[in-house]
Order: C-alpha cells, then structure tokens, then sequence
C-alpha cells in the first residue's frame, strides 16, 4: 500500500493552484446573491403580507420560517453531492439547480401570496383561507429545500478548494459579501419599488413586487453562476484527498446529534447558541412592519433598515476579527457584544416614541454592529470548540443548530408581536392608538435583550479546557459505535 505521504494522489493534491484573494471574493459573490434572496423573502414579502394585506404577523411569519426548519436535508444533500455528481461536478451542479428553483420558488409564492391576500378581503380570515396559507407554506418548504440543496454544496466546495492556510480568510470574505449582498438587495428595491407610494393601491403593489421577483432572483442565478464555474475543476482536491484518507462528509444526522450530546461542554455550547441565535433574529419578521405602523416608512424606505443592519454587521465582522478579538479574547468580546446588542434592542424600542424614521435607522444600525460583533465572536469560539478530525461534523451540525434557531426565532417573533398587540387590546375598547402600537413590538425586543442576558449566563459555563481534554474521546467513541 502506498503511503499517504508519498502517494500520487497527494502529489497531485498539492499540485492544484492555491486561492488568490481575487478568486475568494469571486467566491463570495455566491453569498452576495443568498443576502440578496433573504432580503426579498424577510424584508419584502413579510412586510406586504403583514402591512399591505393585513395577514396576522404569527402566520406570515410562520409560513416564511417554514424554509429554515428544511434545514435537516442539508446532511443529505450533502451526502448526495459527495456520493452523486449533478451535470458532471460533485459540488457545481447542485449549486446550480438549487439557486435555479430557489429563483422560481420565490416568485410563485409571491402569487400565493397575492391570492392570500384576495381571499382575506373577499372572505376574511377564514377556511377559504386556509388552503392558501398551506399552498405557501409549502412553497416555502420547498425553497428551504432548494437553499439546502445550494449552500450545502457550496459550503463543501469551500472545504474541497481551501487549505488550512487559506480557509479562515476564505469563510471571512464570505460573511462580508453576505453583508454586502443585503445591501445590494436594499438598493435594488429601491430602485424597482420606489414609485410605491405608503397607500398605493395593491394593483400597482403588485406590479412592482412582480417585477422585482423577477428581476432580482435573475441577477442572483446570474452571481451564483458567476461565483463558480470554473472554481471545482481548477481548484477542487476532492478527489485527491478522498483517496488518501476517508472524508466525514457522509455524517448522518443522528450521528451528528450522538456527538454534540456526548461532550457536556458542547452541549452547553449550543444552547449558548440556540439562545443567542434566537435573541439576535427574532426581528428579522417584525422589524419592516414596525417601520411602516410605528414610522409611516414606505415600502423602499423600511428596506432601507436592512441596508442599515447590514453595513452595522459588516462593520461589526471587520472590527472585531481584526482589532477586538486579538486583544481582549473570544469570550469577553462575545460578552461584550450582548451587552451591546440589549442596549441596541433597548434604542430601537424607545425610538418608537419619537416616531422619526432616522432615530430608528441609528439604532438598527447600532443593532447591526453588536450583530457582528456576536457573529464573528461565535464562529470563532465554535473553531475552538472542534476537534480537527471531526471539524466537518460540528461546523455542519453548526449550521443546522443555528437555520432551526432561526427558523424558531421568525415564529417567536411574529407569536410575540400578536401576544403584544392582544394585551394592548385589553386596555382599549376601540382600536389601539397609533402612539401606543409600538409597545406591542418593544414587547418582541425586550424578550430579545432578555435573551442576550441568558446568553451571557451560558457562557460563563463553557470552558474552552475541558472541551479539549474530554471531547476528542467522546467524538471517537460516538464515530466508532457506527462501525460495530
């Protein structure tokens, strides 16, 4: 048998061409394109159904957050790409038609959504309804599923093109071009919905979200395609390395479930993570609508929130990979971050007694930069809480944790919000006045700063020590249980 340190294979592998900065901000574009996608289901289709059709927040939010509870299918079309190339590539062609049906998924359920709102005006709330929202939420199922099918491979891809060296740079690059495609995606609709006045009839609505649907999920097909073509032939070592040593890829999804249950601390880790992933994006389903009702923001104007989100994370990210962490640590700078991040949630929510759209910008943008502060703090206390040989394992299991996470957190969100304006109700006997409507969404923030709080609890009991002396063992025993 030929040694791994010697075999061809190896030669080969380290034959390929290394990553240029150029080629990984190519790469990044395909993130681009996904920040562009969840700004037009988040932030354009949530804000119509909840504002203009006046669909209750707790089922707009819920048929939107059906995507993120797909996420489980991102173990198997992870196998799948592994075991089963797609139009000749391991990695390409699943990219490829899952962007393609994400596309097509988004526009068909703004038709749905269209009919939603036409049954909810003739009828009311009601079973002529019904067959509607479970038409939507089937959709979106199957646009959870295409998402799964796309950026599972892609992430993969990322591993299969990137060494050591290189990968840490290459994962940072991608969640700033996420930012940037939010961004991106803010100044398109703009510049499609601009001529949509606050109480445009819902015929010129629609016509201007048709076209958006259209021309926005064309330029994302357009990004991903860009991003990768090319990328796994020239620079993939898939093959290579499969052949000097077995890959972990092929996981299934009750062992990833063995192996974070079977170390105490990454137990404790990921409900450090499951509570501060909820805290963080349970706005993500109210934050528009609270700028329309509270604010008087047109369409354009709340998306211009997320713009304000987004450039706060990017900041957030760069600041803190650069000069934060490196001086104070992982844990007092995640620490430090939620302390940020309740006090942002605090500014947001009195911001609605001044009612004045750039009050609410500052602090969502604020929001944003305890945001990356968060972010970037915990994708590096998760790289220190991997062992090497099953690094695959938990980053994926990661993924998966935090898509639930942030599915759970839309729901709580829209639940919240309801469970806010139903308590207002019991001390008014006619309608809410408007001055008052934003304490039913300070309600959905201040559960969001208390969530920050119990964070900061959870991770005073994560030791990075006894997650290295113990779970090497643990995960080796959890592996091998599969080979008796």
């Amino acid at each position: 048998m030929t040694s791994p340190d010697v075999s061809p294979s190896a030669a080969a592998a380290e034959a390929k061409p290394t990553l240029g900065i150029p080629t990984m901000l190519r790469l990044g574009v395909f993130n681009m394109g996904l920040g562009i996608m969840s700004l037009l289901t988040l932030g354009v289709l949530n804000r119509i159904m909840i504002e203009e059709l006046q669909v209750p927040a707790l089922i707009a939010a819920g048929t939107i957050a059906v995507h993120q509870f797909m996420a489980p299918a991102r173990v198997w079309f992870g196998q799948m790409s592994d075991s089963k190339p797609l139009l000749g590539y391991h990695r390409s062609g699943y990219i490829w038609i899952g962007i393609s049906v994400v596309a097509v998924t988004s526009f068909c359920a703004v038709q749905v959504v269209w009919r939603l709102g036409e049954a909810m005006a003739t009828s009311g709330w009601g079973p002529a309804v019904y067959p509607w929202v479970g038409l939507l939420g089937l959709l979106f199922a199957v646009y959870g599923l295409a998402l799964s099918a796309t950026s599972t491979p892609f992430t993969a891809l990322l591993v299969d093109v990137s060494d050591e060296d290189s990968r840490s740079r290459l994962v940072g690059i991608g969640w700033a071009m996420l930012m940037v495609g939010i961004i991106t995606g803010v100044i398109i609709v703009s510049i499609v919905l601009r001529p949509i006045d606050l109480d445009a009839p819902i015929e010129q609505v629609q016509q201007s979200v048709n076209r958006l649907f259209v021309v926005a999920p064309a330029v994302v097909i357009g990004l991903s395609i860009f991003s990768t073509v090319g990328i796994e032939r020239k620079y993939s070592r898939r093959s290579q390395r499969s052949m000097v040593a077995g890959r972990e890829d092929n996981i299934t999804l009750p062992q990833a479930l063995g192996i974070l249950t079977a170390s105490r601390q990454t137990r404790l880790f990921f409900g450090f993570l499951l509570v501060l992933s909820l805290s963080l994006f349970m706005q993500d389903a109210i934050l528009e609508p609270y700028g329309g009702e509270v604010f008087g923001m047109t369409i354009a104007e709340t998306t211009q929130l997320n713009a304000a989100f987004g450039m706060g994370t990017l900041l957030g990210i760069i600041v803190t990979g650069w000069l934060v962490v490196p001086r104070i640590g992982k844990k007092r700078t995640v620490t430090i971050g939620c302390g940020w991040a309740a006090l942002s949630l605090l500014g947001i929510t009195l911001s609605g007694l001044t009612g004045a759209p750039p009050v609410l910008l500052g602090a969502v943008f604020c929001f944003g930069i305890a945001s990356g502060v968060l972010t970037l703090g915990a994708i590096v206390l998760m790289l220190d809480l991997t062992v090497a040989e099953t690094a695959g394992t938990f980053i994926g299991a990661w993924g998966l944790a935090q898509a639930i996470a942030r599915g759970s957190a839309t729901v709580l969100g829209g639940g919240v919000l309801d469970l806010g304006r139903g308590l207002l109700g019991l001390f008014h006997a006619g309608e809410v006045p408007a001055s008052q409507t934003f304490m039913a969404y300070g309600l959905v923030f201040m559960v969001q700063a208390m969530g920050m709080v119990l964070a900061v609890v959870l991770l005073r009991r994560v030791n990075i020590q006894e997650f290295q002396a113990n779970a090497r063992a643990a995960i080796t025993a959890a592996l091998e249980s599969d080979m008796d």
